[in-house]
């Protein structure tokens, strides 16, 4: 069965950094295009960044662009989202999600989702 798991969230202040893992289990972790969304409250899940299966290609939200880097390891089933220069309003749950398709996206609609980790930016 195929199951993503993020961790990594956490409290930290305006300025700071946070690593987020997403691990995979399941499936054939090479063939599949991962993305990283947020949903914080009262607001429509976004997408942050994607990572392409194959070549590895990215793409980010305009929002997060210079403060946000995704990178994969396929040896070890997982991606990596790390976040530098933290706002405020980059509070919310972050999800990992997993989808076939190629090249990547940030619209909310892979296949598969994990169950999200809290990240709260404040002072």
């Amino acid at each position: 069965q195929l199951q993503l798991v993020e961790s990594g969230g956490g409290l930290v202040q305006p300025g700071g950094s946070l690593r987020l893992s997403c691990v995979a289990d399941g499936f054939t972790f090479d063939y599949y295009t991962i993305g990283w969304f947020r949903q914080a409250p009262g607001k429509e899940r976004e997408g942050v960044s994607c990572i392409s299966s194959r070549d590895g290609s990215t793409n980010y939200a305009d929002s997060v662009k210079g403060r946000f880097t995704v990178s994969r390891d396929n040896a070890k089933n997982t991606v990596y989202l790390q976040m530098d220069s933290l706002k405020p309003e980059d509070t919310a749950v972050y999800y990992c999600a997993a989808d076939l398709g190629w090249p990547c996206w940030l619209a909310p609609n892979y296949d598969y989702w994990g169950q999200g980790t809290q990240v709260t930016v404040s002072s």
